[in-house]
Order: C-alpha cells, then sequence, then structure tokens
C-alpha cells in the first residue's frame, strides 16, 4: 500500500507524476506497483484539493485570465454508450490565473456545462480579497457565470480569437494562426488594452506537458474520474508551492505573498497529510 512506502519512495513517486510520466513508466522506473502508484495519488490529491481549499483564500488579485482545458475520462465523448456512467466522456478542468503573479486561485474539473461554470466561476469569487478584473474567452457560458457571481459589480471582458482553417499535410499538427481577436467589455469597465487570456492559455500547455494524462495525440488518459481530479490538485498544488516560475524567479504562491518558502515535494507531502 502507499502509505507503507518509505518517505523518500514516495517523494520520488510523486515527483514523476508532476513531471509528466505515466503511472506504467514510474512502475518500471521505480519498481512501485501501478496500483501503490495510484493509491498514493489518490491520498496525496485529495489532501492537495483539501490543502488549496483553505490556503488560498483572500488573494490579492488584480486581473485573472479564465480558460478551460479539455481531456477525457475513460473513454472519448463519440465512442460512448447511453449505458455508460456519466462521469465518462469528456472531461473539462477550467482554470483562473492571476495575470501578475500566475498563481492559480481557483479551479474545477468537470462537464462543460452550466453547473461547473458557475460552481467554478463562484468559488474563484470566494477567493478574491478585491474588485478584479475577469478575462475569459468567448464561451457565452461565462456570462451568466459572473453575473451570478459578482451580480455584476465586475469588470469582465471577452477575448475572443478567430483561426484560420486547420492545414492539411506536413502542418496538419502545428497550432493554428489567430487570423483575428476581438475584445469586448461584457459588464463593468474592464481595461481592454490589457484583457487578454494568453497567461492561461500557456498554462494549458505547462498541464499537458506536467500531466500525462492530458498529453495530448498519445495512449495517455484517465480511466476514472477521481484519479483524473487527484492528478489535477497535485499539478496545482505542485504548480503554485513548488515549482519555480522561470519569469518571476519564485513560486507564483510566494509572488502572491501566500507562502514566505519554496516548498519541496516532502514539504508537500506533509501537508496534505495535516490536511486530512
Amino acid at each position: 500500500m502507499a502509505n507503507v512506502l518509505p518517505r523518500e519512495k514516495q517523494i520520488g513517486v510523486l515527483n514523476a507524476l508532476v513531471e509528466g510520466c505515466s503511472v506504467r513508466s514510474i512502475d518500471r522506473m521505480t519498481d512501485v506497483s501501478i496500483p501503490t502508484i495510484l493509491s498514493l495519488l489518490l491520498r496525496v490529491g485529495a489532501g492537495c484539493e483539501r490543502l488549496h481549499d483553505r490556503m488560498f483564500r483572500d488573494v490579492p488579485c488584480r486581473r485573472v485570465e479564465c480558460d478551460e482545458i479539455w481531456g477525457y475520462v475513460h473513454k472519448k465523448q463519440k465512442r460512448l454508450i447511453p449505458a455508460d456512467p456519466p462521469e465518462w466522456g469528456d472531461t473539462w478542468v477550467f482554470v483562473g490565473l492571476d495575470a501578475d503573479t500566475k498563481l492559480i486561485p481557483a479551479y474545477r474539473v468537470g462537464k462543460r456545462d452550466a453547473a461547473t461554470t458557475n460552481a467554478f466561476v463562484a468559488d474563484l469569487a470566494a477567493r478574491m480579497r478585491n474588485k478584479i478584473q475577469i478575462d475569459t474567452d468567448g464561451l457565452s457560458l461565462y456570462v451568466d457565470a459572473v453575473e451570478l457571481a459578482w451580480g455584476g459589480t465586475t469588470d469582465y471582458a471577452q477575448v475572443v480569437k478567430e483561426y484560420e482553417a486547420e492545414a492539411v499535410g506536413p502542418g496538419r499538427y502545428s497550432p493554428p494562426k489567430v487570423s483575428a481577436i476581438e475584445k469586448k467589455a461584457i459588464t463593468g469597465n474592464p481595461d481592454l488594452d490589457e484583457a487578454g487570456t494568453s497567461y492561461v492559455e500557456r498554462q494549458n500547455l505547462t498541464m499537458r506537458m506536467q500531466i500525462r494524462r492530458l498529453t495530448r495525440l498519445t495512449n495517455a488518459f484517465s480511466k476514472k474520474l477521481e484519479n483524473h481530479r487527484a492528478a489535477v490538485a497535485l499539478h496545482f498544488a505542485h504548480y503554485n508551492l513548488c515549482r519555480r516560475h522561470q519569469t518571476l524567479r519564485t513560486t507564483p504562491a510566494m509572488a502572491a505573498g501566500m507562502t514566505q518558502t519554496m516548498w519541496s515535494m516532502g514539504d508537500l507531502l506533509d501537508a496534505t497529510m495535516q490536511a486530512a
């Protein structure tokens, strides 16, 4: 079982998980069985959720960019049959990122629907210390969610990008080129010159690199929703508290004043146990 692994072995497994290694590759590298790796992931992931919920409150953000990143559980949406459980299929991670400190104060795993969007935006609003500007893409679900969470008292801008048609041939897997960007104020008086989603879109790349089950064009995926949520929770805890941001030269949590030191994976492991 994961809870009888030597401490250093647990830290080694967790470090491999946040560096984008698959569970099977960690099994081969560390000689720790797959069930034990998953048991450790679930236990620490649950602790990371509790730690995040407790620690990232009264956050001093100025402008928050929001976006969603696609993944799937067990099978892709187009492969589902009516008898499949509702948690299978397309699964999205909603992410809110502070444009100044690169902190992730709020995230949510779920379907790309009104219920998940409303819960995500409400959670984000509850964590803010002061009035902020919200920037999102053109997903219409955000409009009602922001209204419900702030009642029209926040500055909200949408940034809608138009892309060229998908390339055919050698350039097929290259990112499509942006052909036009439209910025519009939805509520309040947002600064449209500052409005953007480039930072949170860069975070999407970090997630696909660091969470193996989100790596596209591979056979990596989550078989269970609880594993998916645990991997996402571990990633954001490590990203906020342990991972040195190359531009900031410190962790996002330190830049936001939420902690005074850069945590090690051992520190994070201990904190998740205390959060139980």
